[in-house]
């Protein structure tokens, strides 16, 4: 009797969405266990995700669900319970951020094996989102994003570069390659230290295990791309400050960053057990209120409608990869990264989530900056 009260609310929740249970439609959710529903009353989006893991519900296009879903704000339907309230003094009370925590990420995400992301990235291995403008597919289109970051900073030889989150060197290798320019590369994953060494060998280009807030010296720019969402809002003004004593007066900053539509203190309970612990999406507020009296805002460039294609792009690749790394992987794992990747891209499809480039210089660029798109 429970389970069908429950089962009737789940489904008034899902009904202005247009979905239905167990129904015909790509994006209809087909349950295989009916304790799903009482699992996603109690534990909401962190009930759904790791349902779904266990293989208690499927849905034949997730990412088309989440796209339907998310407008209607779910979230707002379900009671709150303590859980929830814990998760928020949590994230208030504790600095997840924090240095003693930076290097978790690289631990939990990024040092879970370069073959997976091998497979998954393009040729360059950029981990962020692409920029489709005038690409055919996910190669073109992260070069392209490689070339228009280079274009706004005005990248010329003789520079010095400091890329802070750099992954496996994709920017600072081409960068460096195109530009002439030399580049220190920081990143917080083992794994990402070792292949990045390897991928730009014979470069000017050094890649360390290091802390942004570590860095010291003085360069010509500095260009943050994908990482500024593991920074957490009680270092936003930390990492600023440390952006603005390693730029050269006259210089310019460019941040890339996946954009939240309202202010948040705490990342999706889900999101943040199993894929990105520790993070947290910036909203407009929190980057603008983290750079006063530090930075002048020259630019901000909003294409987050092209996440959508990158990430199913990359869905694409993981999925078809799978046999070859199903031997290092299970089944669980898949259906994990697969509700990951399809998630957020009916997230951004749905625009619940932006992406911004945003060019920073200290003092104001003599009459004015030119944007470039």
């Amino acid at each position: 009797m429970r389970a069908y009260r429950f089962k009737n609310i789940i489904q008034e929740i899902l009904s202005p969405a247009g979905i239905s249970i167990n129904g015909n439609q790509p994006w209809d959710i087909q349950v295989r266990n009916d304790k799903f529903y009482q699992r996603v009353m109690r534990e909401g989006s962190l009930g759904l995700g790791e349902s779904y893991m266990d293989g208690w519900w499927e849905c034949k296009c997730l990412d088309e669900f989440f796209h339907r879903l998310i407008p209607s704000r779910p979230e707002d339907k379900i009671r709150k319970d303590w859980k929830s309230l814990f998760h928020i003094l949590n994230a208030v009370i504790l600095n997840k951020g924090s240095k003693s925590r930076a290097f978790q990420i690289g631990e939990k995400h990024y040092d879970i094996g370069n073959e997976l992301y091998m497979n998954m990235l393009d040729k360059r291995m950029v981990y962020s989102c692409a920029y489709w403008k005038d690409a055919k597919n996910l190669d073109e289109a992260q070069e392209a994003k490689l070339d228009l970051i280079c274009r706004k900073l005005g990248l010329h030889s003789g520079m010095r570069i400091l890329d802070i989150g750099c992954g496996w060197g994709s920017f600072a290798k081409y960068a460096a390659e195109k530009c002439r320019v030399e580049v220190i590369g920081i990143t917080v994953s083992k794994e990402q230290v070792e292949l990045g060494r390897e991928l730009c060998k014979g470069l000017p280009v050094e890649i360390r295990l290091q802390d942004y807030r570590d860095v010291g010296g003085k360069f010509d720019r500095i260009v943050s791309i994908g990482m500024f969402e593991h920074v957490g809002y009680k270092n936003y003004r930390t990492f600023m400050e440390t952006v603005h004593k390693c730029l050269r007066d006259g210089g310019l900053f460019l941040l890339h960053t996946i954009g939240n539509n309202q202010s948040h203190v705490t990342t999706d309970p889900w999101i943040g057990k199993y894929i990105f612990p520790n993070s947290l999406v910036p909203a407009m507020r929190q980057i603008c209120a983290s750079v006063e009296r530090l930075f002048v805002i020259e630019d901000w460039h909003n294409f987050g409608a092209d996440y959508d294609a990158t990430l199913t792009a990359w869905f694409k690749n993981f999925d078809s990869s799978w046999d070859k790394l199903k031997e290092k992987y299970d089944e669980r794992f898949y259906r994990m990264w697969k509700y990951y990747l399809l998630s957020c891209a009916g997230a951004v499809r749905s625009r619940d989530m932006q992406v911004w480039q945003i060019v920073f210089s200290k003092t104001g660029v003599p009459g004015g900056y030119n944007s470039i798109r």
